[in-house]
């Protein structure tokens, strides 16, 4: 019987991060099915591109989660890993920062990992696959009137080491949690004190998105040299 090629889901894939992760997945020989909203670009940033499953839909609903990795089932026969991206920032004063808004921060970057974790688990276990959480630095160190955006991040790290835990020995979970790149860079309005710190390609320049993508593509494969966030243990 000949050997599918693996595959894997990412939320967030329109753009950014995600669609670097995504782009470099399919270069590197996998099968990657890719879940974003309807008017996000979806299907004009993936449209010539093969082995591609275009999956439109709002990470919130929990029936996105479970239609995501059914249809993946589907047209793979298999699931090796989840990558969830997906995210937003809405970025007020906390006097003004409402409780729908607050809502919608932490059920698009927290809840959906925890939703599409949860319809994955049986296919990832089949597969011992991996899971891969894109946090954030902020988790740690904040920014002014980044509350809700802040807390969801910190709540994906220990919802991380949770899963590490929980899915054991079967799936390996992890989390990475890029700093400032060069979407930052390009919002003006956005400051970020981790700047200085950032590592540069040359004076004033950010990480292109593909070396951001490069850790987390490492910990989905295979293990190697990463912090396992379950059990502190360095493999």
């Amino acid at each position: 019987m000949p050997i599918t090629k693996p595959a894997a889901v990412i939320t967030g894939g329109a753009k950014g991060i995600g669609r670097a992760i995504a782009r470099h997945l399919l270069s590197s020989g996998w099968q990657v099915g890719i879940i974003d909203l309807q008017d996000s670009g979806l299907r004009r940033a993936f449209s010539r591109q093969r082995g591609v499953l275009v999956i439109e839909g709002d990470v919130r609903n929990e029936e996105t989660a479970s239609d995501a990795v059914d249809a993946m089932v589907h047209r793979f026969r298999r699931l090796d890993a989840v990558v969830s991206n997906a995210g937003i920032m809405i970025r007020k004063p906390l006097r003004r920062l409402t409780l729908a808004e607050w809502h919608r921060v932490l059920d698009t970057n927290l809840t959906a990992a925890f939703l599409l974790a949860r319809a994955a688990e049986k296919p990832l276990r089949r597969a011992h696959g991996a899971i891969v959480t894109i946090a954030s630095t902020r988790a740690l160190m904040s920014e002014p009137n980044t509350e809700s955006y802040s807390a969801s991040k910190g709540g994906l790290v220990a919802l991380t080491h949770a899963l590490a835990i929980s899915l054991a020995p079967d799936v390996r979970v992890n989390c990475v949690s890029p700093g400032c790149c060069v979407l930052l860079a390009r919002r003006k309005d956005l400051a970020c004190p981790t700047r200085a710190n950032c590592p540069v390609e040359g004076k004033g320049q950010f990480p292109e998105l593909s070396n951001l993508a490069r850790p987390a593509l490492a910990i989905v494969p295979r293990l190697c040299i990463v912090k396992e966030v379950g059990n502190g243990a360095v493999k």
